[in-house]
Parts: C-alpha cells; sequence; structure tokens
C-alpha cells in the first residue's frame, strides 16, 4: 500500500469517526442521566433516516439542512416518550428487565411501523454532493462524507457548549457524577431526566439522518448501528463524552483498515469482538484509564 492510500483510509476512518461519535452520544447522555440503556436507538436511527429522506424526497429540502431540523423534532419526540412511558419506570439507579424491555418493545414498535408505512425496500438519498469530491493532490475527501463529519462535529461542539456553559449542563454532569449530591444541591432530576431523554433521542435521529447519506437503509437499519454504538460507548466508559470520541475513533480505524485483510461483509464481526475485548479487558472502559492514571499520578 502506497504512503497516499494508507493515508486515503486513514482520512476516510476519521471522517466516519464524527458520524459515529454523534450517533453514540445520545446513548451516553441517556444512561449517564438514568442509568437505563436505550434499546430503542436503534428505531429512532431508523425514523431519523426516513425523516429526512421524506424532507428532501417530498419538499426538496437539503438532507444537511434535514438533520438540523431532526434535532427539534426528535428532541419533543424523545420528551414525550419519556413522558408517556419511561418516566413511569425510570425509577431505579440501575439499569432494570422492565426498562429494557420496554424500550426493547418502544424498538419493535418502531421498527414494524417502518415496515408498515414505507415497506421492506432499501432506500438512499442522492444530492449532487453523493458520487462528487474534492482532490488535494493525492488526497481525495469525499463531499459527501466531509459534510456529514462537518455538522457531526458542529452538534458535539455545540453538545459540549451546552454541558459546560448552561444550567441545563451543570445539571447532568452533577447527575451523572452522584445523583444524591445533585438533588441536594437542588437539581430537579425528573426534569433533567426527561430533557436528558429528549437531547438523546435528538442525537439519534439526526444522527440516523446523517447515516442515511452515506448508507442504503430500510426500516431494520438501525440494528447495525446500535451494535456499534454499544461497542463505542463500552469502549468510552458508559458516561464519559471524551471516551465516546475516542471510541469512535477506535472503531472507525478498526472497520476501515479491517477491509485490507478481509472482506467488507466482516466488519460487524470486527465491532462484535471489540465489544468483547473491552467488556473482558476494559469493563470500565477508556475512562476508567484515564482515572487510574489520574490516581497514580
Amino acid at each position: 500500500m502506497s504512503a497516499a492510500d494508507f493515508l486515503n483510509l486513514f482520512i476516510a476512518a476519521v471522517l466516519l469517526a464524527g458520524v459515529y461519535a454523534a450517533m453514540s452520544v445520545g446513548m451516553t447522555i441517556i444512561y449517564g442521566v438514568m442509568k437505563i440503556v436505550n434499546l430503542a436507538h436503534a428505531g429512532f436511527l431508523m425514523l431519523g433516516a426516513y425523516f429526512v429522506f421524506e424532507a428532501y424526497d417530498r419538499f426538496k429540502i437539503d438532507p444537511l439542512l434535514g438533520v438540523l431540523l431532526a434535532f427539534p423534532v426528535f428532541f419533543f419526540i424523545g420528551m414525550g416518550v419519556h413522558w408517556l412511558l419511561v418516566r413511569r419506570i425510570a425509577t431505579s439507579d440501575q439499569p432494570t428487565l422492565t426498562s429494557l424491555l420496554l424500550l426493547f418493545g418502544v424498538w419493535l414498535v418502531l421498527q414494524n411501523l417502518g415496515y408498515l408505512i414505507w415497506g421492506n425496500s432499501d432506500r438512499a438519498i442522492l444530492t449532487p454532493r453523493t458520487l462528487s469530491s474534492i482532490e488535494i493532490g493525492p488526497i481525495s475527501f469525499p463531499t459527501i462524507r466531509l459534510a456529514v463529519f462537518v455538522v457531526a462535529v458542529a452538534s458535539l461542539v455545540g453538545l459540549e457548549f451546552v454541558l459546560h456553559k448552561t444550567w441545563f449542563g451543570r445539571s447532568v454532569r452533577a447527575l451523572m457524577q452522584n445523583k444524591e449530591a445533585g438533588q441536594i444541591v437542588g437539581v430537579n432530576v425528573n426534569r433533567t431526566a426527561q430533557i436528558a431523554f429528549g437531547v438523546g433521542i435528538a442525537f439519534a435521529g439526526a444522527a440516523g439522518g446523517l447515516l442515511a447519506m452515506l448508507y442504503s437503509f430500510n426500516p431494520d437499519f438501525g440494528a447495525t448501528f446500535q451494535l456499534r454504538a454499544f461497542v463505542i460507548i463500552v469502549l468510552g466508559g458508559l458516561e464519559s463524552f471524551g471516551g465516546v470520541a475516542v471510541g469512535s475513533l477506535i472503531l472507525a480505524l478498526a472497520e476501515t483498515f479491517v477491509i485490507l485483510i478481509l472482506p467488507a461483509s466482516y466488519q460487524p464481526a470486527i465491532a462484535f469482538s471489540l465489544l468483547v475485548v473491552a467488556l473482558i479487558v476494559l469493563p470500565e472502559g477508556i475512562a476508567g484509564l484515564w482515572a487510574k492514571r489520574r490516581r497514580w499520578a
């Protein structure tokens, strides 16, 4: 492999990692605040893909603008799902069988709703950006991947600003670190949890739209990406936003460079393998390693 080919693969992995991070951060927020594993994540990824597709197909709204519109739409959907269903069972500090079954059921309902409305045929979002690229010497930047990466990173930067510069963000970080201490200093746990769930679903819907610009999709679209999100948040340490970024890069690099020795169809196996390794070797994730290093220092 030439140096240019290696650099092109590395750039492709970095661009993919940005989308993976945006896809996974919603699960991290929900787990961090509520200690719930959102098994409905895949369903909202799928709905986000169809939301952007319909906006483009019916109303000629640019898919990138459709992704931005998905944020508020799915935020309010997420808050509604929390108010209607999740708040009734989210009373424990640890994931419960009830919450897992409930959200798994929501995923199945959304998936079957997708089959009912759109059928089982694959769809794709094709724009003039889809096949174009920006050439800088021997380096090629696919235009659509670069645009998707920029939107994904901008959304993550916006989230970082909210988490560190707003009362809601401080409340989220307080509950992630110590729920009881947060309650003592006046954090409204139920309200913060509802907003956090809405934000998590908003990121899922928007990420689904971003992924739909890169891959074809159908109502079962979210399942493989939910597995990837699990891998990323486990690698990151479940509640670490910085860990999500590092975990996304590790998975994207592994999936991108594995094509040098294995067919592309083996990519899901890479995700499974990383999940097993992370659970055995790094049960606390990358964030746990950082914490241990600080203690030793």
